[in-house]
């Protein structure tokens, strides 16, 4: 691999942001008003994921893209980075199946640092991160979908730090209808999407979603089964009194080992090779929420109990070298979402009020592993295991309550203002099933021990103000800016499974060192544009975003333990842009591009000192282009263009392993309604066949890559009556 390197660096945008913020901010009290109207805008989309009801996109001060459901099903995600790539800013890797890892302002990780809701709901609690989550949740079939880039507004908590992605629920509309879509393509891979609606009277309707989806997975051992269902019922009691009730319920079954890297050789040669064939990862989801919600006057009243129940058995690959184990967890939640909201003439002033609440009590185990092994370095081979020590067993429940307060006012016509402040206060209680004390096990044929505390309670809190606004500088463009903080608490497992040492008493004192650990911490400011001028809507946005007491390794005083401890500090900062354009009747050109630099501003770690350097798998460069030609309103073919630039293989910079010179993939779409009932759809995914990699890193002082799917065609019938 040769390094390639773009020859422009992002300059500082800090001081620009905090210049543009203050001005815009300050405009008030420049301006004498007693009332403000609705400025006329041709921005009309609407956004719910803000203040979890419709609102004006124009007068949110915060960078959201959204993708319609006619896209959605026009794209025909496999994956869910299919889709999310069509959003300025947000890029979606494939690690199998439906698993992901997520790069939103921030480089491409697996960390808990974003937050994934359903329809305003959190898919998991707090601590109960999982960053495959949106393979939890149906998204080929979803009614929209929702991604707000860097920390939430107040009436989000913790996790939403790079981002948020809402994916809205299909909403039952229009006269009684079903259809089957049928799919079939590369490498055993078949899909079957069942769809049915109708209306019940003129007070409301149901919706019913089925997705069972199959692949062999094109390289060995790697296959993937999901079946979900999702249901949606909405009935309106009155005229001011609407009910939403979803059930939504997910099962996938997958082997692992697609993201087992490979030396560069076998990346090239041999890149159907699975090093980790042991692997797999099983999940069970289900959700409940029943929205009430109530207009009284010129207010609205909301509330939203919810029930989940997530489990997931997992022998993860990336494990198997260093703590092979098969961990088994398992948690429900009980919460309410409840909300006040008021408008008044005065300023056209607007004021939420709400509480959140959560309680969601889990457990884990884990079982260590004996493991065939064979090779060395990055090309061991994982072929075979068998059950060794229970090494951890505990009981864990996680709780919060969070107060918000949002308002909006307008002193001018053109300006609008909104400020926010949650107060986040949250805990884990533990009870360990295991003796206090150390278990010791065989891992990779050295004994190793884990330590094992009596119960314990963490709780932690959190104040987060957010401060936006928008101005019109015309009907057809608006400026917007917002400066917001966000946080993530740490995880269960981060808390309570602090890893081994080789001796008991390391081992005990890396199990109460993990109990120090304490929120991460982010703050950003953002000023953007958007507007449309003729046949061209664009959306540009930069942005400034700190992460604070960030997670670093570093050697313990006291016991000469390496930890992890909150001690880092990373800066993300880039540009963002979305464009489109109709290119007469029949063509339309859409583009989001970003350009970014992520780095370790201060990072220290037990070896040795980063801080100045660019962060590990970040690209400076995410782009996807669209080009859709409809020759006909029946007919559609598109092209897209997906380019990933360059990154570090390691977080040194070394010039000895360089960089993963980035790739480019070409995709085509077409489909074809032959009559009302009948419609035909192909697909070819990397069209060129490039070998291209989903990730890249070095193991063992050795650079691998997961190599990417290969050209692949799919194509399928759908049925409507």
């Amino acid at each position: 691999m040769h390094p390639f390197s773009l020859s422009h660096s992002l300059r500082s945008l800090r001081l620009p942001l905090l210049a543009a913020t203050c001005t815009l901010t300050a405009l008030p009290h420049l301006v004498l008003a007693q009332s403000a109207v609705a400025p006329v805008t041709s921005l009309d989309p609407l956004t719910v994921t803000g203040t979890r009801e419709k609102a004006l996109l124009s007068e949110t001060p915060v960078s959201i893209g959204a993708i319609t459901p006619e896209t959605i099903r026009e794209t025909a995600p496999l994956h869910p980075g299919q889709l999310l790539g069509q959003i300025p800013g947000v890029s979606v890797a494939v690690t199998n199946g439906e698993g992901h890892t997520t790069a939103i302002r921030q480089p491409f990780t697996t960390s808990p640092l974003y937050l994934f809701l359903e329809d305003g709901i959190p898919i998991r609690a707090t601590g109960f991160f999982n960053h495959n989550a949106l393979y939890e949740v149906n998204i080929p079939m979803a009614g929209g979908i929702e991604v707000v880039r860097g920390p939430g507004t107040a009436l989000h908590g913790s996790d939403a730090i790079g981002g948020i992605v809402n994916i809205l629920s299909h909403a039952p509309s229009g006269p009684a209808g079903a259809s089957l879509n049928s799919e079939f393509g590369a490498f055993g891979t078949w899909r079957f999407l069942g769809s049915a609606g109708t209306p019940l009277g003129e007070s409301g309707g149901v919706q019913l979603d089925l997705n069972a989806t199959h692949t062999d997975g094109w390289r060995y051992r790697t296959g993937y089964d999901r079946k979900s269902a999702n249901l949606r019922y909405d009935q309106r009691l009155d005229r001011d009194t609407v009910l939403k009730t979803i059930v939504g319920v997910s099962d996938i079954d997958q082997q692992t080992g697609a993201n087992s890297a490979l030396t560069y050789a076998d990346y090239v040669n041999d890149p159907t090779r699975n090093n980790f064939s042991v692997a797999y990862r099983k999940v069970t989801a289900a959700r409940i929420s029943v929205e009430y919600e109530r207009r009284v006057g010129t207010g609205l009243v909301s509330v939203i109990p919810y029930f989940r129940d997530n489990s997931m058995e997992l022998l993860a690959s990336f494990n198997l070298s260093s703590d092979p184990r098969i961990d088994q967890s398992h948690n429900v939640s009980y919460g309410v979402l409840s909300k006040w909201r008021k408008n008044f003439s005065v300023l056209r002033t607007r004021v939420i009020a709400g509480l959140d609440f959560d309680y969601s009590p889990g457990s884990r185990t884990e079982t260590n592993l004996l493991v065939t092994r064979t090779g060395t370095g990055a090309s061991t081979v994982y072929s075979a295991y068998t059950l060794g020590t229970r090494i951890y067993d505990y009981h864990v429940t996680f709780r919060s309550l969070s107060p918000y307060l949002h308002t909006e006012f307008s002193p001018t016509t053109a300006l609008r203002i909104t400020a926010g402040l949650r107060y986040d206060t949250m805990g884990f209680d533990q009870e360990n099933q295991l003796s206090a004390g150390t278990v010791s096990a065989n891992v990779n044929g050295a004994t190793r021990f884990y330590g094992q505390l009596a119960n314990n309670e963490s709780t932690f809190s959190r104040l987060s103000p957010k401060l936006g606004a928008t101005y019109a500088l015309t009907p057809h463009a608006h400026l917007y800016t917002s400066y917001n903080f966000g946080f993530r608490a740490p995880s269960e497992g981060q808390l309570y499974r602090a890893g081994n040492d080789t001796n008991t008493a390391n081992a005990l004192n890396r199990a109460r060192l993990a109990l120090a650990l304490k929120p991460i911490r982010a703050q950003q400011i953002e000023l953007g544009l958007r507007g449309d001028v003729g046949p061209l809507n664009y959306n540009f946005v930069a942005y400034d975003l700190t992460k604070k007491d960030d997670l670093v390794s570093q050697r313990d005083l006291a016991t000469n333990i390496s930890t992890n401890v909150n001690a880092g500090r990373t800066e993300h900062r880039g540009l963002e842009a979305g464009l489109g354009v109709r290119l007469g009747s029949q063509l339309r050109l859409d583009s989001a591009l970003s350009y970014a630099r992520h780095r370790y501003a201060d990072w220290v770690t037990a070896t040795g000192s980063l801080s100045g350097k660019e962060m590990e798998t970040a690209p400076r460069v995410m782009t996807n282009t669209r080009l859709t030609w409809r020759p006909l309103p029946i007919a559609l073919l598109q092209l897209e263009w997906v380019r990933i630039g360059d990154y570090w293989l390691e977080a040194s910079n070394s010039p000895t392993f360089g960089k993963y010179p980035g790739h480019d993939l070409l995709n085509v779409r077409a489909s074809y309604s032959v009559t009302k009932h009948l419609g035909l759809f192909a697909r070819v995914m990397n069209a060129a066949d490039k070998r291209f990699a989903d990730t890249a890193s070095v193991s063992s002082n050795t650079p691998v890559f997961t190599p990417g799917l290969p050209r692949a065609f799919y194509g399928g019938v759908e049925l409507r009556w």
